[in-house]
């Protein structure tokens, strides 16, 4: 089968190699699928780079989620077992962690579906608690994370401000739904968060970016305002002043979706049913910009680790358009 494969780490144009290689063979409670769409995530550039908390052997595939075929015909989303990721024609899974496809969703939109809502859900109601008629600020609101997190907000009730990098980003998030877009380029963002809610701030802060996104949200941060740490796509690690955090009364909240996966994978379930009930009604739909032939599956995981492209990034290794 074609894999992409990584022999050393560095940027993924320049590591990722395609590959023919053998199919993975499934351990104990795996199963074999075929891949009918991959999704690229930031993590699959950090595990080029070598930089995620998670280091599989060299050489890897990339690629940590996927909408597959089981050998029965039935569409699943899944995380393959590293060090055989999702850019390859063919992946193990465990099968307990298998989920069933929303009828609602392409093949290529189903890809999407996985890590990235379920982060958002996990982050907005697990850990913030989002409740309908608050404000909630999410940053790189045009990006894969970040479109997620503003349809759930919207599908919770909340008015959501998102935050983008352009004018083309910016028309992509208030597509998305934003009642209020900010382009951080152009506007400063303490004083459009505050003029929108009257000098109250941002109830919830979504922040994938870390850096100065976290920085700028602390100052615009409500009373029992809750900011949630999801990732740090900026580069920049931020130290929190827990002064601060005293001083304005807000919580700072921590997210690694992948834990609910060992510590309570029935909570992972239940999201699912809730993201498909979601799908269903069109509240929720993975925003596709690119569907890219295997053959270019490298040139999108740069464009996600430049930070330049919009939406989910979706390679298809069987060449085809669902």
């Amino acid at each position: 089968m074609q894999a992409w494969r990584v022999h050393r780490n560095g940027e993924p144009s320049e590591v990722m190699e395609l590959e023919e290689t053998d199919r993975p063979t499934p351990g104990d409670g795996q199963v074999l699928l075929k891949v009918l769409a991959a999704n690229i995530n930031f993590p699959d550039a950090l595990l080029c780079r070598g930089q995620y908390q998670v280091r599989p052997p060299l050489p890897f595939t990339p690629g940590v989620e996927i909408c597959g075929e089981t050998e029965d015909g039935r569409r699943v989303l899944a995380t393959p077992a590293l060090p055989d990721g999702g850019f390859a024609e063919y992946v193990v899974a465990d099968e307990a962690a298998l989920l069933p496809v929303p009828d609602a969703l392409d093949d290529a939109e189903a890809a999407a579906l996985h890590i990235g809502y379920q982060t958002g859900w996990f982050g907005l109601h697990r850990r913030a608690h989002l409740q309908a008629g608050e404000t909630l600020l999410v940053h790189a609101a045009a990006g894969g994370v970040g479109s997620a997190a503003v349809q759930l907000g919207k599908a919770a009730g909340a008015t959501v401000i998102g935050v983008v990098g352009g004018p083309e980003k910016a028309a992509i998030a208030r597509r998305l739904g934003c009642d209020l877009v900010i382009d951080r380029r152009s506007e400063d963002i303490v004083t459009a968060v505050k003029e929108a809610t009257g000098g109250r701030g941002a109830d919830v802060v979504y922040d994938p970016v870390g850096g100065d996104a976290y920085a700028k949200s602390v100052k615009c941060i409500a009373f029992e305002g809750r900011v949630v740490v999801v990732g740090f796509a900026s580069g920049t690690i931020p130290a929190p002043g827990l002064n601060h955090a005293l001083v304005k009364n807000y919580s700072i909240v921590g997210l690694h979706w992948g834990l609910y996966n060992t510590k309570d994978p029935a909570a992972v379930r239940a999201c699912h049913d809730e993201l498909t009930k979601l799908a269903a009604q069109g509240v929720v739909k993975p925003l596709v910009s690119e569907r890219l032939p295997m053959a270019d599956a490298a040139r999108g995981v740069q464009w996600v680790a430049d930070g330049t492209s919009t939406g989910r990034v979706v390679v298809l290794p069987a060449g085809g358009t669902r």
